[in-house]
Formats: C-alpha cells, sequence, structure tokens
C-alpha cells in the first residue's frame, strides 16, 4: 500500500511539472482541475479581452497648448546665477546659520503653480474625471494660473484649490478671478499684442434630466489681458445649488484663450431668465467643437461643494421650485413566519426579533435604570467578570448575564 501511494505521488510531480492542462489531482481533499494558478488567465484578463478597445478609437487627444522648453544650457545658468547670488549673500549666510531664515511660503506656493503645479492639477483633474465629463477623450495641461477666491464675512476669503469643498452659503456672490492674461501660454513671456480670453464656469453634476449635460454658472467672453471686470457677461453667475442627499458636486472653471474678439452673442442669456435652469443647459464638449478652431482652454480651476440649509430658501425663492430631497428607502428587514419551537435559535433573542423594538428598548432602559443611582452613578463593573460564578439560573440566562458583564451583544445598541 505505502509502496502504491509512493508511485501515485511521483507521477502526479512528473504531471504538475510537465504543465498538463488536464491536471485532476486531489490535494488535501478538494480537487484541481484544468490548469494549474499561474497559467490559467485570471479573471481580469479574460475581461480584457472580452472587451477589448481599439487603441486608435480610445486614444486621448491634448487639446491645449505645448510648452517650448527652454534649452537645457538656459536652464542650468538660471540655476547657477541662483545659486552664486544666494551664496554671495553674507546676510542669507548669517540667517542660514542661526537657524533664522524665514521662506516666503507665498512665493513658493505662486512659483510652484507656475511650474510644476499645473502638471499635477492636470493629474488630479483626471482622477476626478474633469476631462472625461466636458471633453471626452480629450483634455489639457493647465498652461495659465488661474486664481478663483469668494469672498465671505468679513476679511475671510474662500480660495478655490484643486478640489477643495466650498459651501453653497459660502459661494452666493461671483467670485474673484484673477490671471495673468499678457503672458503667452506657449512661450510663457509677457507679449506686447492684446490677449482676448473666455471664462466659462459650469457643473457637470447638477442637471435635473438630462445626465449628459451640464448648468453653465458663468459665461464671459472677450476678456481683455486678463481683465474680468472688462469682459462680456454672457450669463449671469449662478451659485452652486446641490440637492440634499446627492453629496458633492464639481463647479469648474474653464479658461480659453481667444485668436482674436469673438461673437458669442447666440450663448447669450438675458438678466430676466437668470434661474432659467433649462436655459442654462450647456455642453462644454459641443461648445468647444463648435469653437475650437478659435478658441484653445489654457486655465482650469474646480472645487467641490454639497448640500446646506442655505439653498432650502433659494430653491423656493430664487428657482421657484420645491426643494428636491433625495433619500434612499430602506425596506424592513425581513421576519420569516414565527415558530413554536426554534430550534438551534436562543429563544429570548428569536422572540425579541418579532418584537415592538420600542418595547425592547424600553426593557433595556428600565434595566439600566433599575442599577444606577440616583447621586451616585451606575455599578461599577466587574473588575474580573468571569471570576464570578453564575449558578442557579438556566443555560440561556447565564450567556445573557455573562455577555451583560463583558459589554458584549445587543446591549452596545442600547447604552
Amino acid at each position: 500500500m505505502a509502496l502504491t501511494n509512493l508511485l501515485v505521488r511521483n507521477y502526479l510531480k512528473t504531471v504538475i511539472c510537465n504543465n498538463n492542462p488536464l491536471l485532476i489531482t486531489a490535494r488535501l481533499g478538494h480537487t484541481i482541475r484544468g490548469k494549474r494558478p499561474g497559467v490559467a488567465r485570471s479573471l481580469e484578463q479574460r475581461l480584457q479581452e472580452e472587451n477589448a478597445k481599439d487603441p486608435e478609437l480610445t486614444a486621448r487627444v491634448n487639446i491645449g497648448f505645448p510648452r517650448l522648453k527652454p534649452s537645457r544650457s538656459e536652464q542650468l545658468k538660471e540655476r547657477l546665477a541662483h545659486l552664486k547670488a544666494q551664496r554671495s549673500s553674507e546676510e542669507v549666510e548669517k540667517l542660514a546659520r542661526s537657524n533664522k531664515l524665514l521662506i516666503d511660503l507665498d512665493e513658493v506656493q505662486s512659483e510652484y503653480r507656475a511650474t510644476n503645479g499645473q502638471y499635477d492639477l492636470r493629474v488630479i483633474a483626471d482622477h476626478y474625471g474633469i476631462f472625461d465629463d466636458l471633453f471626452g477623450l480629450a483634455y489639457f495641461v493647465p498652461r495659465v494660473v488661474l486664481n478663483v477666491k469668494y469672498h465671505m464675512d468679513g476679511d475671510t476669503h474662500g480660495l478655490v484649490y484643486n478640489g477643495n469643498v466650498i459651501k453653497p452659503a459660502e459661494a452666493v456672490s461671483a467670485p474673484e478671478v484673477t490671471f495673468d492674461g499678457t503672458i503667452d501660454p506657449i512661450t510663457g513671456k509677457k507679449s506686447e499684442g492684446d490677449f482676448f480670453w473666455t471664462l466659462v464656469a459650469s457643473n457637470p453634476d447638477a442637471h435635473f434630466s438630462d445626465s449628459s449635460s451640464e448648468y453653465v454658472h458663468w459665461f464671459i467672453s472677450n476678456i481683455p489681458n486678463g481683465d474680468v471686470k472688462k469682459g462680456e457677461v454672457l450669463v449671469d453667475y449662478l451659485p452652486p445649488f446641490p440637492p440634499k442627499g446627492v453629496g458633492y458636486q464639481r463647479m469648474i472653471f474653464v479658461l480659453y484663450k481667444q485668436n482674436g474678439k469673438l461673437d458669442f452673442s447666440k450663448y447669450k442669456l438675458p438678466t430676466s431668465d437668470k434661474y432659467n435652469l433649462e436655459k442654462r443647459t450647456f455642453k462644454t464638449l459641443d461648445f468647444y467643437r463648435e469653437q475650437q478652431d478659435n478658441i484653445t482652454p489654457a486655465g482650469l480651476a474646480f472645487f467641490q461643494s454639497d448640500w446646506d440649509s442655505s439653498l432650502t430658501k433659494f430653491y423656493h425663492n430664487a428657482l421657484n421650485m420645491k426643494e428636491p430631497i433625495f433619500e434612499y428607502d430602506f425596506p424592513k428587514p425581513y421576519l420569516a413566519d414565527q415558530k413554536f419551537f426554534p430550534l438551534k435559535q436562543a429563544f429570548n433573542l428569536y422572540l425579541d426579533r418579532h418584537r415592538d423594538p420600542k418595547e425592547v428598548n424600553k426593557e433595556y432602559l428600565e434595566r439600566k435604570l433599575a442599577k444606577t443611582h440616583p447621586f451616585e452613578g451606575p455599578e461599577k463593573p466587574l473588575r474580573f467578570p468571569n471570576a464570578h460564578p453564575i449558578r442557579g439560573v438556566p443555560s440561556w440566562l447565564k450567556t445573557e448575564i455573562r455577555k451583560r458583564r463583558l459589554g458584549i451583544g445587543r446591549i452596545n445598541d442600547y447604552k
């Protein structure tokens, strides 16, 4: 018998080494059929083969400005000049040696946003699905630093970072938007000519009837040299209004550089229709397709917003509609028909399951108050709960007392 088992084991080892696809072996009581793990395709590989996509049709397209990088020698010259200036400064050296050298964080932040920050913003926007929902398979790397700032009560400001949260009550008024509109996005240098820009703020998550459309919240065109106040306001500002229960919605600001002064009069929304949501229906992809020969996306900023109590009056007074509230309707827990003899179940827990929850809560509260002194508070818990024997009670009650001492089980729901 032992010899037979040894021969079978050697045969199975030989089969495994030969990668036999029809391997049928018994291992620890389990049967292995087909190819072994590592040879057989995983579920992810099979799904990729079944849902294969043409790379030419799904390739992403960069619709933004290219960036002309300076030569390597110029970059090294700038770095060396900066290092020499720092090392030749005796004041900087003294402060550094005495640990009193302070770094201006605002200057560091502005330098970061003007260099690597825009590349990081593109990655963050991909993470939040900005390009997928606005431009489909297209994307762009922001070349112009777009600063958006909301003015709140007093001297406080709400700055728009890369997806930070700003409440609707903090974004009631139009923000202050600034950017350097005299810099050429390609060369990164100032130009003597006039540049015209378009700023569009939209929300791809807010449309009530068409999930593929957006609501345009702000539209300003023909902004001369970055002076937003001199631009042509086509659509007045509308604050975000995320309904209760839907979570966060994205408010996206996209800055386009125009090839010249353009006529966007067909996008004009009269002031009388400021709160008409149907006329604010907008699609960034369709807008860009129509104007792609005249505009190029160059700047990006966005934040998130969720419901707050200020929107109740906004829906009733401004939008003149009933406030939508989205809630999940939890179905009642299923209870099977009650049995006369519930086998293998604690009968006290079984009966509580078919009782009114309010009655069970009241019973637990009365039990807790019965052991609570009005001035000294509840009884002190036992230091070693399992060291105190429980005698003279049935097994189900012994289990209940033990759980109560240890603070486990259903008692935690009613503390």
